[in-house]
């Protein structure tokens, strides 16, 4: 057995299944779960439809590569949407079977070469990262998000034997769970920092197309065309339909970026076993080509964070992301404590911060936060966010 595998840390759900063991919910109430981020709203019926009408795909063997329709899909929708001059759908993009076992994948393509490799990632964060890290022998290196840092990434005063240690940096923009989008800037200097220590960029951008007041957050391949890397060299991003498209079920996503880390991973891929139905690429095809069940999408969730943001902001410390569908407020009481007296009493769940961060000198970044994760139907989450409202100011723990 891989020894790495008992360096593995509990999924957070596993942790908060086991904090509750003996708390039960307000019987009174339905019990309301913020606390995985699976989109609940209604998968486009085009793309369903779409999926039953190529049914007769699953007496093919699919391609690894995936078939060109998809990928000239993919390559158009990217262009477009980050105001790209080339993606070449042959080399530059690789359909895959949803972008949570490509994190996990590439990382293990990726890391290796170097001594004492460093897998660098931020804190809080999600836990592919981690594991995929620690099985592909690596040792995990955290860059706090705290509200010291508005959320964000402190990149520039990472010393340089960090970056010349470093093998894969994963950069979550918008990020999961604080919701800040990485700027031009730090794209700026995190890849002159990989050309001149050789790693890669990893952006994790599932979810690029949930925001606000038609801000469309940056995305990495959108920051190296606008520095010149137009090779996209050092830098992969990984999207997917789960969050865009309402579709976390038919596990299809892309990564997209420099041919020469593409080719081999194509390579590791083959060998892996990893590739999507052709009934689903053709479900994805259409996805992909169709724009407006993705704005009206965005439209159900600025709806939910105005209206929840307009119950929770006058007794808690939260404040609406850049993008994404999560709240992330800050406590004035221990997370774990907070969620199982809210559970207790109000029948509402949420997700202790801690369990998405680690320590480092002492500090968890994520503790004295929760997630929430506003992906439930609107009546669901305004209901949840009256309850937390009431159990706040009925526990007095409303914000000072």
């Amino acid at each position: 057995m891989n020894p790495f595998i008992h360096s593995l840390h509990p999924y957070p759900f596993q942790k908060l299944a086991e904090l509750l063991e003996g708390h039960t919910p307000n019987p009174d109430k339905t019990l309301i779960r913020l606390t995985i981020g699976e989109p609940q709203h209604q998968s486009p019926s085009f793309v369903l439809e779409k999926l039953a009408d190529k049914l007769d795909g699953v007496s093919k063997y699919p391609s690894t590569k995936g078939e060109l329709p998809l990928r000239n899909a993919i390559a158009e929708w990217t262009k477009q949407r980050f105001h790209l001059a080339t993606l070449d759908a042959d080399t530059q993009v690789l359909p895959v079977t949803g972008t949570r076992e490509a994190l996990f994948a590439i990382t293990q393509t990726l890391v290796g070469e170097k001594e004492k490799t460093l897998v660098v990632s931020p804190n809080p964060f999600y836990q592919i990262y981690e594991g995929a890290g620690i099985l592909a022998g690596a040792e995990l290196h955290f860059l706090p998000c705290s509200p010291e840092t508005s959320y964000r990434v402190d990149y520039q005063n990472v010393s340089d034997d960090i970056w010349q240690r470093c093998e894969l940096l994963f950069v979550c923009s918008p990020n999961n769970p604080c919701g800040s989008v990485t700027s031009l800037e730090d794209y700026a200097y995190l890849i002159a920092k990989a050309k001149q220590y050789n790693f890669t960029i990893v952006a994790d951008e599932c979810y690029s197309e949930i925001y606000f007041d038609n801000k469309a957050p940056l995305g990495l391949l959108e920051a190296c065309q606008q520095l010149g890397n137009t090779s996209y060299d050092h830098c992969l991003i990984f999207q997917s339909l789960s969050k865009r498209s309402n579709l976390p079920g038919l596990r299809s996503g892309f990564v997209a970026g420099d041919a020469s880390l593409l080719k081999p991973f194509l390579l590791y891929r083959t060998y892996q076993g990893c590739a999507m139905p052709i009934h689903h690429q053709e479900a994805s095809i259409a996805a992909w080509n169709d724009e407006e069940h993705v704005a009206k999408n965005r439209e159900i969730y600025t709806r939910k964070f105005d209206r929840v943001l307009d119950i929770l902001s006058p007794v808690m410390k939260v404040t609406k992301p850049e993008a994404g569908f999560y709240l992330w407020p800050e406590l004035d009481m221990d997370d774990e404590a907070f969620c199982i007296a809210l559970y207790e009493q109000a029948s509402v769940l949420v997700l202790p911060g801690s369990y998405l961060g680690r320590d480092v000198n002492g500090k968890n970044p994520g503790s004295k936060h929760v997630r929430m994760a506003l992906v439930a139907e609107e009546s669901q989450c305004v209901e949840a966010a009256k309850r937390i409202h009431d159990f706040l100011t009925d526990n007095k723990l409303t914000k000072k």
